[in-house]
């Protein structure tokens, strides 16, 4: 099936991963597209770039914190161990029953796994692995899907369906490094094209910093710093309310790069 873009936003923490990735959500809703974004960062920011009001997020419950939901879909009981369990759980119902929905954008809260380690093989984790395999290779809608610094979410089976993964930077070298990491790991399930966004850039010295040290990493655009982004998040509107006509065009440019 033909589906729309998909689209993961990566890049160390801090860097402005959810400030892209809601604005490309908003920016593809207003043009039409059918929305899907999903916030895959335990650290979830990506309600309140969509401009969710406080009262909104609370309502969220994160799909990894609906206990009657991963027990219903896996057949096992959350945090008892030694269970068998469902491997592959019914989730195609799961975006449409469970995503909130802000100015044509659907959006879904993965949430973090609470148990011991990373990558466990606990009924939270199976869920959530099926779900993301689900919206990324069978969902039609264009996909914005905000991740950690790292693609732990993405398995080889999911990453075929990743048509870009876009990692945020900002001009300083742990944030460069991390770039390089995020792009190996990609490599790493299959994931070829591989874009970076420089975000947070005061200067030209800035820009030619982050230039150069992304080195063959295409850069697909940058964001000034701006006080209307930090002006925005203080006042609980979405990233692209209040947003200059500039700083606007830069974002749209973004997501032009992104798309083809």
């Amino acid at each position: 099936m033909q589906g729309g873009r998909k689209i993961a936003v990566s890049g160390k923490g801090g860097v402005g991963k959810s400030t892209l990735a809601g604005a490309l959500a908003l920016l593809m809703a207003r043009r039409g597209q059918k929305v899907l974004a999903i916030d895959a960062d335990p650290d979830a920011n990506l309600a309140s770039a969509l401009g969710l009001s406080h009262a909104q997020q609370c309502r969220i419950v994160p799909i990894a914190q609906q206990k009657a939901l991963v027990e219903e879909r896996t057949g096992a009981k959350v945090k008892q161990y030694g269970q068998m369990f469902k491997i592959n759980p019914e989730v195609g119902d799961i975006a449409e029953k469970f995503a909130f929905v802000k100015d044509g954008v659907s959006l879904l809260v993965l949430g973090a796994v609470e148990s011991g380690g990373g990558g466990c093989a606990c009924p939270e984790s199976v869920l959530l692995r099926a779900l993301v395999q689900d919206v990324v290779l069978h969902k039609n809608e264009s996909l914005v899907m905000d991740m950690e610094a790292g693609v732990e979410h993405l398995g080889r089976a999911t990453a075929r369906g990743v048509d870009v993964l876009v990692v945020v930077v900002e001009p300083g070298q742990r944030s460069i490094d991390c770039a390089h990491r995020v792009r190996r790991m990609a490599g790493e399930i299959g994931i070829t094209d591989v874009r970076a966004v420089a975000n947070k850039i005061a200067s030209a010295d800035d820009e030619r910093f982050v230039r150069e040290g992304l080195a063959d990493l295409p850069l697909v655009g940058s964001i000034p710093f701006s006080q209307d982004i930090l002006a925005s998040d203080r006042e609980g509107r979405s990233v692209l309310d209040s947003m200059s006509a500039d700083l606007l065009q830069r974002f749209e440019d973004i997501l032009k790069g992104v798309q083809t």
